[in-house]
């Protein structure tokens, strides 16, 4: 099982401790809402619950999906993310994704070519950018850009892009980056 949807189902089982009801139970509440739109039922389970967006919106797909269970879909869209020549990436993707585990909870949204990651609003984003690098968006403001941290046009969601090529760039350097843009997310 990859770091994606690991935290997915840890993140699910937050949401359970923190609502004391089961995945069912939870589950039977958005039916009973009547409600139908993802939109709608993760509304009503911020206001209902007093979950933040990101618990609400994984709580959301969740109980929509057959059965209960998690959806799977970060490990899909991952696999199709890091297909082919891009396969070779995936190593940086979860050697990333698990020194963000232990910071507190935030949502993994799989995209259909990167993996957006949000608290209140996104912090930042991981995706190949070619075949040989994946790229780190950072969305947050007034850091020192230079180096390999690029600076970004204004107007975009992320203000600065790391590149990274192996494994061993996911070092404390990049984490503090991160780390800076997880909090001012939060």
């Amino acid at each position: 099982m990859d770091s994606v949807q690991k935290a997915l189902e840890t993140q699910v089982k937050n949401i359970q401790a923190k609502t004391g009801k089961s995945l069912a139970e939870l589950a039977a509440l958005a039916k009973a809402s009547g409600l139908s739109k993802h939109g709608e039922i993760r509304d009503m389970f911020k206001t209902k619950l007093g979950l933040g967006h990101g618990d609400a919106n994984t709580l959301t797909h969740a109980v929509l999906k057959p059965g209960g269970e998690p959806e799977a879909e970060g490990g899909d869209v991952l696999a199709e993310i890091y297909a082919g020549p891009k396969a070779g990436l995936r190593p940086i993707h979860e050697k990333l994704m698990a020194e963000l585990q232990g910071w507190g909870e935030f949502e993994v949204a799989p995209k259909k070519g990167y993996v957006s990651l949000r608290r209140k609003k996104q912090f930042a984003m991981v995706g190949p950018a070619t075949k040989t690098q994946v790229e780190v968006g950072l969305n947050i403001k007034d850091l020192a850009g230079g180096g390999r941290l690029v600076a970004l046009a204004p107007g975009g969601m992320c203000q600065y892009k790391v590149r990274l090529s192996s494994v061993a760039e996911v070092d404390a350097e990049l984490m503090g980056w991160v780390r800076a843009a997880f909090e001012a997310a939060g």
